[in-house]
């Protein structure tokens, strides 16, 4: 259970203009459109139409101003919100999705008008702490709007060099800068997509494909692969097996294909790989929630400045001490994620929010697939008090695992921002980690089934804890310059 912070949470700005666009990052130089098609009847599935759809494409456009720091008498003089000027952070890479939507949103898909007023009992206080500190429990804050602590603003407030204070720190940011996916990798992901898209409605005319997963919600690396989603809407009622069977034959005979595999999974995908070269993708039929997952960890990963450089240096940590594969009983990168989410917003000074208990109907699970992308828009910034380093934030995520939460008692909600007891029920008993997936609230960890491997990852974040509060270098444990250099050489 997490102490009462100190202050309410700070005022937001009256005016969002600049902030039209939720908690995406500023849209440039480019504008990532999420329009599909290049047939007829693509975008309107209530029918045949005259109108040619246009494909994908990219369009520039200019930078907001960024948001000036707004002083609330309850709230200390900063902010680390959702920043819109940002070109020392991601240049050329962070894109917002967009969609041409419906001239007659579904029934099924409400957007608010105007933000949701912010929940009264969740809050943020305004001090910077020793990173993991913030779990404490023994002592609760003062009552609230005694004695407001004041916290400066950074000279370089919209700047990740800001929470660089330390040497892990900045060995993160170098890690994160040098691997992070590029808008290189993500136009080759859509080049393929789009061909994809076309030869695959030979076969279906109103199919309709969507780069999903990482290389779409800002927490992709250079090497990771693509996620794709197929969905065929309409009354007809399709076997996924069926359906990526028949593509598995289609991409057989195109020229820009190679190695496809049908996995016959709980979610069956289909892997292939841009011929000469070593992109892959994972397609999988109708999984809509992976569509949504990607729209919600959109907006999470660009609340903060910090949230993608600490979860691309946790996954590389995870990737090498071998705890980061859900086909082998360990974590997928899904539930490392969430991991990472569920601990940021468990804080004292909380430096993320529950989006989905603050804006139900922005991220409403019946939404229709089409008006996702724009629930995200709806959002105002968050602004969080919590002025941690990177390298406090990454200690301090290691240390909750390994020594505070109780991993035979509760499940992870990033929906709720807590930790909840587990009950009898079937999804959770006899789980070794029960972590919420947020949407379906079943449990993405259920592949750690092994009790041998559930103790190799609690021994993983035990030693890693242990070594880097002692030595505070990132190369304790990780290859840094292995990792970047390997990053660096994908073509």
């Amino acid at each position: 259970m997490r102490s009462s912070s100190m202050f309410p949470r700070s005022a937001l700005p009256r005016d969002l203009s600049a902030f039209r666009h939720g908690p995406y990052p500023p849209p440039g130089p480019q504008t990532y459109n999420y329009n599909h098609g290049s047939r007829a009847t693509v975008n309107n599935f209530h029918g045949p139409g005259p109108q040619r759809f246009p494909p994908y494409e990219w369009k520039e456009r200019p930078l907001p101003p960024a948001p000036r720091p707004v002083h609330h008498p309850y709230a200390p003089n900063m902010t680390n919100s959702r920043k819109r000027q940002n070109s020392e952070y991601s240049p050329n890479v962070v894109k917002r999705q967009r969609i041409e939507s419906h001239p007659h949103p579904s029934l099924a898909s409400p957007l608010p008008r105007t933000p949701p007023p912010r929940r009264p009992d969740r809050a943020v206080a305004g001090s910077s702490r020793p990173p993991f500190v913030g779990h404490n429990h023994s002592f609760p804050s003062p009552p609230a709007l005694i004695h407001p602590q004041r916290v400066d603003v950074p000279e370089n407030f919209n700047s990740l060099q800001a929470y660089a204070r330390d040497e892990l720190s900045c060995q993160m940011v170098e890690m994160f800068e040098a691997c992070q996916q590029q808008a290189s990798d993500l136009d080759r992901k859509e080049l393929c997509r789009t061909r994809l898209q076309d030869d695959i409605q030979g076969q279906y005319p109103v199919a309709r494909l969507y780069l999903t997963g990482s290389s779409m919600n800002g927490l992709g690396c250079r090497s990771s692969d693509a996620d794709m989603c197929l969905i065929i809407k309409g009354n007809k009622k399709h076997d996924p097996i069926s359906v990526l069977s028949v593509l598995q034959r289609l991409f057989k005979s195109l020229p820009y294909v190679e190695r496809t595999q049908l996995i016959r999974a709980k979610v069956p995908i289909l892997r292939f790989r841009e011929r000469g070269s070593d992109l892959e993708f994972d397609l999988n039929f109708n999984n809509t929630v992976g569509i949504r997952n990607t729209f919600l960890l959109r907006s999470y990963a660009f609340a903060d400045l910090r949230i993608r450089p600490l979860i691309l240096v946790v996954k590389k940590w995870a990737q090498h001490n071998h705890i980061n594969d859900a086909s082998k009983g360990t974590l997928s990168s899904y539930t490392l994620v969430l991991l990472v989410l569920h601990y940021l917003q468990t804080l004292n000074e909380p430096v993320l929010p529950s989006l989905q208990m603050d804006y139900p109907d922005s991220f409403f699970p019946l939404m229709d697939i089409d008006m996702v992308p724009e629930g995200p828009k709806h959002v105002p910034p968050y602004i969080s008090s919590n002025q941690s380093s990177l390298g406090e934030l990454l200690l301090g995520f290691l240390g909750y695992y390994a020594t505070v939460f109780s991993w035979d008692r509760k499940v992870i909600s990033v929906r709720e921002a807590k930790a909840f007891p587990k009950n009898n029920s079937p999804t959770w008993r006899n789980k070794f980690i029960c972590v919420e997936e947020p949407f379906e609230r079943n449990n993405v960890a259920r592949a750690v089934h092994e009790k041998i491997k559930f103790d190799a990852i609690k021994a993983e974040f035990a030693v890693s804890y242990r070594i880097l509060e002692d030595v505070q270098d990132l190369n304790s444990i990780l290859p840094v310059r292995e990792i970047i250099n390997k990053e660096s050489s994908r073509r």
